[in-house]
């Protein structure tokens, strides 16, 4: 009577044990997938960064290039200008193509206050073809305006600027990360960014994306607060 009694109990003990199997067989599943899931997001994350560190490295690389050249017109301006042997006449049409120079580097280049910076450059070239300045003194500010130009590329802050956004100039807050990544915010709360465009040049678009506008605005909030220093995770717009 005890091996017949005791046997609906064996059958139900195995068959909770088969179903607890199949339950923790189809956790086990579940977890699988979530963790080829997330192997495949981690996976594309590292391809997108891998992609966003090759894009800035170029754009480092466009820097150093940019810097360099700015250097050796500086170097050149002071060669020219010894050779010149305080000859203003010797010196006006070196200078003038240095300034040229200069002022085309502007015109393609990061769209940071371009038409203050450029219109320096046409007000010092104004005074020197009007000789309303002495030749040696043109040639020590535009000495100083490249050297700024050097110093602006080391620089991060918050700036207003008026820019073309939508086909309408909007004034704007302007968080400018040394001469690479430039990110605006609209008095409207609208944030957006600087995007690379194919053919060298630059176009503000706002952001659309939600992780985007979360990045963005903590970036301005830290630049806000003078917390400089610590990691930034940003939208890329050297991305064509």
């Amino acid at each position: 009577m005890m091996i017949l009694l005791s046997a609906p109990a064996i059958g139900s003990s195995l068959e909770n044990l088969a179903k607890a199997l199949a339950k923790i067989r189809g956790e086990v599943e579940t977890l699988q997938t979530q963790l080829d899931t997330e192997k495949e997001k981690h996976g594309s994350k590292i391809s997108a960064l891998n992609s966003q560190l090759v894009d800035l490295s170029v754009e480092e690389r466009r820097q150093k290039v940019s810097i360099e050249k700015l250097q050796h017109s500086i170097e050149k301006m002071n060669k020219d200008a010894k050779q010149a042997e305080q000859s203003g006449k010797k010196l006006e049409p070196v200078l003038m193509e240095i300034l040229n120079d200069y002022k085309r580097h502007l015109e393609t280049g990061f769209p940071f206050k371009m038409e203050d910076r450029i219109k320096v450059i046409n007000d010092l070239e104004n005074n020197i073809v009007n000789q309303l300045i002495d030749p040696n003194k043109a040639v020590n500010q535009a000495w100083s305006l490249i050297e700024d130009e050097i110093r602006l590329s080391k620089e991060n802050g918050i700036y207003q600027q008026t820019i073309l956004l939508d086909g309408e100039k909007v004034l704007v807050d302007i968080a400018k990360l040394g001469t690479v990544f430039l990110f605006f915010q609209t008095r409207d709360s609208r944030v957006g960014m600087a995007k690379k465009l194919t053919n060298s040049g630059w176009k503000f678009e706002t952001a659309g994306d939600t992780s985007d506008i979360e990045r963005i605005t903590k970036l301005f909030d830290s630049l806000k607060k003078q917390i400089r220093q610590g990691y930034f995770e940003l939208p890329n717009p050297l991305k064509i």
